[in-house]
This record gives structure tokens, sequence and C-alpha cells, in this order.
């Protein structure tokens, strides 16, 4: 894998950690299986980009494209505590109207931005490291976005959203209303990933409408894999794990593709991401008390005495 190859895998790795951060929010502190990400992503982008072409500043743009990004999440969420429709199924509705909306926002199915001031070019103003430029950039915002939602999460409010995703019926009785921080998480959730988006276009130069097809899926295997890695025992190393994963993620997926021996082609990479996650989860659920990996199969005909003791216990 050359230099300029591994460069562009930090930089898309560091990229789809806010998305990893946003599934994380809304999938393990929520416990809101959320399909929205797959249109909040490129909402972000086109708005944004739609802001850049019409002179706005980068940063009031993505800003903006952050803020549809919440809404999105918020539209989602109040289909699901105001109107009861299944989560799932929010998800999907607010999704598929999206892909109309932002052909609206564009009005076209892409919209470049060359040419265009954005958030990198004013970083280069403040310093040039060549081919890692981006990936600076990228790093400082997905740490501080990390260290946000670390101390977001154990202010009340945050306390409040974990205890409403954790336990709804013991958050309920404790005067927590769970609606309502459904409708937060949600949106800040979105809003993550939007963000993601909109940084995403101006980094490549261009929003596009099916920019966010597979986001999820990239996003939920980053998310796995850092709990492989890290573990999700406490919110700091959940949240770090977000970032090493995507990191760890895109970097594999660069390798494969520059594997060219083995086969591998672009064509392929849903296939790569998929059995990746799937490993990822195996790994994960094969973990013992002592963070040991338990065996795959075991052709043991009689437990093993600790086995038994434990089951009495």
């Amino acid at each position: 894998m050359t230099l300029f190859a591994l460069a562009g895998a930090l930089e898309t790795g560091l990229l789809y950690a806010l998305v990893a951060l946003s599934i994380y929010m809304s999938f393990r502190v929520l416990d809101f299986p959320d399909l929205t990400v797959d249109g909040s992503f490129p909402l972000g982008a086109a708005v944004s980009a739609a802001s850049l072409i019409h002179g706005i500043d980068p940063f009031i743009a993505t800003l903006f494209g952050a803020l549809a990004g919440a809404l999105a999440g918020f539209v989602t969420a109040l289909l699901n505590v105001r109107f009861n429709i299944m989560n799932l199924l929010a998800g999907i509705l607010v999704m598929v109207a999206l892909f109309s909306i932002n052909l609206r926002i564009m009005g076209r199915p892409n919209l470049p931005v060359y040419g265009h001031d954005t958030v990198f070019t004013r970083a280069d103003h403040l310093f040039n490291a060549g081919l890692w430029s981006n990936s600076i950039v990228l790093l400082i915002i997905a740490v501080a976005a990390k260290l946000i939602i670390d101390w977001f999460l154990k202010t009340e409010l945050g306390l409040g959203l974990r205890a409403s995703g954790e336990n709804p019926a013991m958050a309920e009785a404790q005067g927590i209303r769970n609606g309502t921080m459904t409708l937060l998480g949600m949106a800040i959730a979105n809003a993550l990933c939007a963000l993601a988006g909109s940084l995403f276009a101006q980094m490549q130069g261009v929003a596009d409408v099916t920019m966010g097809v597979g986001t999820i899926v990239t996003g939920l295997a980053a998310l796995i894999i850092g709990e492989a890695i890290l573990g999700r025992r406490t919110v700091f190393l959940a949240t770090l794990g977000c970032i090493i994963g995507a990191v760890v993620y895109r970097v594999f997926i660069a390798l494969a593709l520059s594997a060219g021996f083995i086969g591998i082609q672009p064509q392929d990479l849903n296939l790569i991401t998929a059995i990746v996650v799937a490993v990822a989860v195996i790994l994960s659920q094969r973990r013992g008390r002592k963070g040991r990996i338990k065996p795959l199969f075991n052709f043991r005909l009689v437990k093993a005495p600790e086995q038994a003791e434990e089951k009495v216990d």
C-alpha cells in the first residue's frame, strides 16, 4: 500500500469516526436502530455544498449541514414517539424522504464545490502538513466530538439519556421523559452523521445524492471493531473505540483493495464489509468473562467443572 493510499484511508477513517459516534449514540445509548443515517449523511453534504455555492462561510455552511441532520433525526424520533411508528420503519421513511429532499436542495444529482473555500482550505492557511493536512483537521474534529460526547453523557441530562435507553421503565419511574430523551438523542446522533457528510463533500469536492448508500454498515462496522478491540465498559473506551475502529476498518479495506494478487476489486467492498462485521461480531460475542475469546467450536460432551459451578452460582 502506498503512502498516498494510507493517507486516504486515514482521512476516510477519521471522517467515518463521526458516523461511528453517531451510531453509538443511537444504537448503544438509546437502543434505537436508526436507518436515518443513510439519508442524513448526504443531507449534510447537500446543505453545506448548497451553502458554499451561495457564498456562505464554510464553517457556517458546515454548521447548517449538522443542524439539517439534527432535524432529520428529530423527525425520525417524532414519528416513533408521537405517532407510535416502529423505530426501524420511521428511519426508513425519513431516509427515503431525504433522497427527494436532497435532490431538491442541490437541484441535481450531484453538486461540485471545486474552487470554493472549504474548512480544509481554511486550515491550509493556518498550517500546511502536505499529504497529512486533511487527516490532522479530521483528527481534531473527531477527538473534539468524542470529548464533547464523553462530557455530555456524564451530565445530568446525559445520564437521563443513558437511563432512558438502558431501562425505559426505570427511567420513567424516576421522572425521566423517555420521549424527550429519544428526540434529543436522535437529533444529536444524526447531527454527527450530517457533520461527517458535510466534511466529506468538502474534502471530496462534490456532494452526491447517492453518497449515503452503505453509511449505516460502514459506521456499524467501525463501532463493532472498536468494541472488539477496547470493549465498552466505560463511555470513554466506547467512544475511543469508535475512532480506532473506523481507522482500523478503513486501513484494512485499503490493504485488501491494494492486494491485487488475491483478486479483490473495488466492487467487492460491500462483501468485505459484511465479512469484517460478521467476524468482529463473532469475536466480540465470544469473549469470556475475563476478556479471553472462547473457542469457536466446543466438542466436549461434559461441561467443565468451573462452568458447572458458575451455573450453580
